[in-house]
């Protein structure tokens, strides 16, 4: 982090790598001197002397205890209402979306209601990470909200389903940005022992109106119009932009006070298609290939369709993320890694996790929202002790909060993995195993979330925050991706829902024992 920041340097890559964009960073365009952002993403620990390029926070004696208070309390209830509306936006809307698809006549192109907004929200965390690093968290900001107004507004006229999925686009962009600023500035703007409480807050959140957002969606849909989920946001994006753009506009761009105060360097002649926003272009769409083919029920058809579009994205995905992340280099890049897996692990098993205690349990619905619930509350409250905790455990690795945590979602998984298949033990012990799943999510994801950020310099503070909510996207929609196709296929080769459940949890607790394995590589090895 800025404040005691451990910046590291890595030798620049003999191919050029540019700065991370969608789901979590902003539209404008990055200087394409710095597209290749990755190449400059820390590896070895400096020195305690505050490194060049890095905002010198005040004596943290000297900074309120509480982010709630001045200086930093507009601030903080803007990032909170910001996170907030976007968590609404893309957990209520889909609680509505049959509804609007049958009203719009788009129940033949019902999927393109999620992946409009999921593969936008990819683009828009490239653009607004390259915008940040450049310009300073407020301007990207500023554009990413506008731009998710202008998507809920679009959506909310909608006369018919394209309309709608355009508005749908535009919404996912200002998710992406609104995601991955909302990291960039508390890492820009907040001293250090305030930046895990600060990350756990954005969890919170996150979490909250996710939880809530489903039934006030519902509610508004059935007694007044499914339009008004769209209506209710505007206001309150208004609201957000008020209370925390001021604060942001003030940090001005990232870097010394020199740098500041120098006029921005002039942008490089390059060609469109290797700008960041055009890469993350290619990557969206890699990601749509790989996923159409994942829901395609021929193996003759799916093999060669799902390896086009990952090759595709793998090849974008280089080119957008810290170099040495596809290597897992030390450093900011291991964070990149730790967050797709801990994303993958989490968001892939409880993806599923209603589908088997319904299909195969009999439970309700209601029953089974019990776990997404639970798990959803521990992930809260070990965030939150994580970032208690945090503040005491100040110049230490934070390898071993995360191999831990990474462990107590293995075994949340293994838990919620009995419970859900095998029929001798109690249903209700998956919903315990995912609420000892979600504690675990929550202390690896703060603690990983918190290292990385610390030793990305100002000037690369965007990068790192949009890799990081750049892999969770795609963890998220890889992984559902993987699980449907295994339940898809299971189902029409003649096989059972158990076998493909089966596959889904071996993958995702995989993905989790190689999250333990890596936590270590979060720290240079000068360490």
């Amino acid at each position: 982090m800025p404040s005691e920041q451990e910046a590291t340097t890595q030798e620049p890559p003999a191919q050029e790598s540019s700065v991370q964009d969608p789901s979590a960073h902003d539209p404008s365009m990055h200087d394409p001197s710095v597209q290749d952002s990755s190449a400059r993403t820390p590896s070895a620990r400096e020195s305690p002397a505050q490194p060049s390029g890095t905002r010198q926070a005040p004596a943290p004696d000297a900074r309120p205890e509480s982010a709630f208070r001045a200086p930093y309390s507009a601030l903080t209830w803007g990032i909170v209402l910001s996170v907030g509306l976007v968590a609404f936006e893309s957990m209520g809307v889909a609680t509505v979306l049959p509804e609007i698809a049958g009203r719009l006549g788009g129940l033949n192109a019902y999927g393109w209601g999620l992946s409009a907004l999921m593969l936008a929200n990819l683009i828009g965390t490239v653009a607004a990470g390259v915008a940040a690093d450049r310009h300073g968290p407020a301007r990207p900001l500023t554009l990413g909200l506008a731009v998710f107004a202008v998507g809920c507004a679009l959506a909310g006229a909608a006369p018919n389903w394209p309309a709608f999925l355009a508005g749908r686009f535009l919404q996912g962009l200002g998710v992406g940005a609104v995601m991955a600023l909302a990291y960039t500035a508390i890492a820009l703007a907040y001293p250090q022992h305030l930046r895990a409480r600060m990350f756990a807050l954005v969890s919170g959140a996150w979490t909250v109106p996710s939880l809530v957002g489903p039934s006030i969606a519902a509610l508004i849909s059935d007694h007044v119009s499914w339009r008004g989920v769209f209506v209710l946001l505007l206001p309150l994006i208004a609201a957000a932009a008020t209370l925390a753009l001021p604060q942001l506009r003030r940090l001005g761009r990232p870097g010394s006070a020199e740098e500041r105060e120098a006029p921005a360097p002039a942008a490089e002649a390059t060609p469109w298609w290797s700008t960041p926003v055009a890469r993350s272009v290619l990557l969206a769409a890699g990601t749509g290939v790989l996923l159409a083919g994942l829901q395609l029920r021929q193996l003759a058809l799916l093999i060669p369709l799902a390896a086009v579009g990952a090759a595709t994205a793998l090849l974008a995905l280089r080119r957008v993320t810290p170099a040495g992340t596809l290597s897992v280099r030390r450093g900011v890049p291991t964070g990149v890694v730790l967050r797709f897996l801990l994303c993958g692990a989490y968001f892939g098993s409880e993806a599923f996790l209603p589908l088997g205690l319904v299909k195969l349990r009999e439970l309700s619905a209601t029953e089974a929202g019990l776990g997404l619930s639970a798990g959803a509350i521990t992930w809260v409250l070990g965030a939150t002790w994580q970032g208690r905790a945090d503040s005491r455990w100040s110049g230490r690795s934070r390898a071993v909060p995360i191999a831990a945590g990474f462990a107590v979602l293995l075994v949340g998984i293994a838990v919620m993995a009995l419970g859900v298949l095998v029929d001798a033990v109690p249903a209700l012990t998956a919903v315990a195993g995912w609420a000892i799943g979600g504690a675990g999510m929550g202390v690896a994801f703060n603690a990983a979330t918190t290292d990385a950020m610390e030793q990305a310099t100002a000037d690369r503070q965007g990068e790192a925050s949009g890799s990081m909510q750049l892999a969770q996207t795609l963890a998220v929609a890889v992984l559902s991706g993987l699980g449907g196709a295994a339940v898809t296929l299971s189902a029409a080769h003649g096989g059972s829902v158990s076998l493909a459940l089966t596959v889904t949890f071996a993958l995702t607790a995989a993905l989790t024992a190689t999250g333990v394995l890596t936590a270590h590589r979060i720290r240079p090895s000068a360490a």
